[in-house]
């Protein structure tokens, strides 16, 4: 049986989502991420699952088979932080880190409590960076 990824690009209304965010400062940081994800990746926000905006596509395909479309950068304004979302494996985006600011990471995810705590510049550079990685990574599948 094969694995059916869970998040998929879909037709929900980004502002729909960004307004059902209960606390109002993580709303208008959310309101800033889009225009700063819209504005630095050249894509259009769309809904990926049913909590993740992301901005373009790609297509992967693993060497055990595996494949699948996911967005090339993105977030989520969650609850508990505000998740941003960069490409895996990435070697360079450890250097830009060291100069964003107040963050913790996971894999794929660089966690946020507020967007006053990072440096926008060093986002934006985050953002293109990790487009022009998975640009490069994936040539052929990318959106």
């Amino acid at each position: 049986m094969a694995y059916e990824l869970k998040t998929k690009e879909h037709d929900g209304d980004v502002f729909a989502f960004i307004e059902a965010v209960d606390s109002l400062k993580k709303r208008e940081d959310a309101y800033r991420l889009l225009d700063l994800f819209t504005e630095t990746s050249g894509y259009p926000a769309k809904m990926w699952g049913p909590s993740m905006i992301g901005f373009g596509s790609y297509h992967y395909k693993y060497e055990s088979g595996h494949e699948g479309d996911m967005f090339l950068v993105g977030f989520s304004p969650r609850k508990a932080k505000i998740s941003l979302y960069f490409a895996t494996g990435d070697p360079d985006r450890t250097a830009l880190l060291e100069r964003f600011g107040k963050h913790t990471t996971g894999k794929a995810c660089v966690y946020i409590n507020k967007l006053d705590d990072v440096d926008e510049d060093v986002l934006k550079e985050l953002i293109s960076q990790s487009i022009t990685f998975l640009q490069k990574t994936y040539p052929e599948g990318t959106k």
